[in-house]
């Protein structure tokens, strides 16, 4: 049973997270809002409501391994799988903003998570922690690394889109009774599906013997992440790289200032469980995201790089199994 509503849960999350999802997205098209950008905030906030619901939820309930492990979890899969199979289906192309801003930003938000849960000594044996204060920090971090990143991608809009994406104000602009509809059954759906989550996770976690936080690791943190996936690969398909980029970089962005910044401010959070291996790989991944896109592949991600991407995540998974 709680397999069963663990799946109920996972699928609830990804189709109440592409409705809000869609949405926020009409709502930024009547606001005539450039593509880049709303990969970068509407779908990249959109689409990660579903770790934005468990990891609160868990706070809430104490469970602060549950909140740190979805969040470090879905960060690699983002980066490791989601855009590894969008490189193998079709080499990914970045912007020059990309590699000089957007991923070193989210380098930048990876090391504030490292220094933040290892940087108190005298919590350090126990896995670190993140209290009131960090989190009220970091929350304040995401609002002026998005004003910042809006006002310069609106400045680089032309470079933004040279992918030949459109721009979502071209499309017919949704009603606005629709837009309110689905923005408020993605977020009752996305309530509900968090919880059945959390609980089935839970359960599983004991049944399994295993700590919670290899649970909200690998299976939480691959559900709650199904609609970056979906969106990502759609974004690629159609050849909207910019759509397809943002949405990762921004989720992770969002995933760590934000998601834990208003989880921690909810209830201070304890990584117990959670090893100096995880955060680092959180790290490694988004440096690795640099030195592959502006090195190796020179302003793109190849179909071999991607491999390379989910293989090290297989490998990842079978340590912490171990």
């Amino acid at each position: 049973m709680n397999y069963l509503l663990l799946l109920v849960g996972l699928v609830l999350l990804a189709v109440c997270a592409e409705m809000l999802t869609r949405g926020s997205t009409a709502l930024a098209a009547r606001f005539r809002v450039p593509e880049f950008i709303v990969g970068l905030t509407v779908v990249a906030v959109g689409t990660s409501m579903p770790e934005l619901t468990v990891s609160v939820l868990s706070a809430a309930e104490g469970n602060g391994a549950m909140s740190i492990g979805n969040v470090t979890g879905s960060n690699l899969f983002n980066t490791l799988v989601i855009l590894g199979v969008c490189a193998v289906i079709r080499p990914l192309v970045f912007t020059r903003e990309n590699i000089r801003r957007d991923i070193p930003i989210c380098i930048g938000a990876s090391l504030a998570l490292a220094a933040v849960i290892f940087g108190d000594r005298t919590v350090r044996e126990a896995g670190g922690s993140i209290g009131r204060a960090e989190g009220v920090a970091m929350l304040a971090a995401y609002v002026a690394v998005i004003i910042w990143s809006i006002r310069a991608a609106r400045r680089d809009a032309p470079d933004a889109r040279a992918d030949g994406g459109a721009d979502p104000a071209a499309a017919k602009p949704m009603s606005w009774v629709s837009i309110s509809l689905l923005m408020a059954a993605g977020l009752s759906g996305l309530i509900g599906g968090g919880e059945l989550c959390l609980k089935s996770a839970e359960a599983i976690a004991r049944s399994w013997g295993v700590s919670e936080s290899i649970i909200a690791i690998t299976i939480v943190a691959a559900g709650t992440s199904l609609p970056e996936l979906a969106s990502s690969i759609s974004a690629v398909a159609k050849g909207k790289f910019s759509m397809a980029v943002g949405n990762i970089i921004g989720s992770n962005i969002f995933n760590i200032l934000f998601i834990l910044g208003a989880s921690s401010t909810v209830h201070p959070l304890t990584a117990s469980a959670i090893t100096p291996l995880d955060i680092w790989m959180v790290v490694g991944s988004a440096v690795l995201l640099l030195v592959s896109a502006s090195v190796i592949g020179v302003r793109r991600i190849t179909r071999a790089e991607g491999a390379a991407y989910l293989a090290i995540y297989v490998g990842y998974v079978i340590m912490l199994i171990k």
